[in-house]
């Protein structure tokens, strides 16, 4: 989990992030992450696990403005469940999804990542 914590903060820094939440979701959930000299980051994630992570670390529920969607209207006490609704709301395995993965997927080789198709997009896991 200290290499998905020192990714999640990589990304955080990268200026290509700025209003790509829902390429990280993407990336996150559908593929394979490493560092450029192989290490392993993630092999995908499910909806659940992308949810705690965010909870754990404290991600920003403003987020999910960049995906339509008011954060008042998602269960503001549990912040997993916050998270789990906004995944399941997003549409991480649409064409746009794919396209905004692709975009940080390539700003992330420049902070040392590789990201590869992985195992794919599937339901809530």
């Amino acid at each position: 989990m200290d290499r998905l914590r020192d990714f999640l903060e990589d990304v955080r820094r990268l200026a290509q992030f700025d209003g790509n939440f829902l390429g990280l979701l993407n990336i996150l959930i559908g593929r394979h992450i490493a560092k450029t000299d192989g290490t392993p980051v993630s092999d995908g994630l499910t909806w659940r696990e992308v949810a705690a992570v965010l909870k754990k670390y404290s991600w920003d529920k403003d987020l999910i403005r960049e995906l339509g969607l008011d954060p008042e209207q998602l269960a503001p006490r549990d912040r997993e469940q916050f998270w789990y609704m906004a995944i399941n709301r997003a549409h991480v395995d649409s064409p746009e999804a794919f396209q905004a993965g692709d975009r940080l997927a390539e700003a992330l080789k420049k902070a040392g990542y590789v990201v590869r198709p992985g195992p794919g997009i599937s339901g809530s896991g």
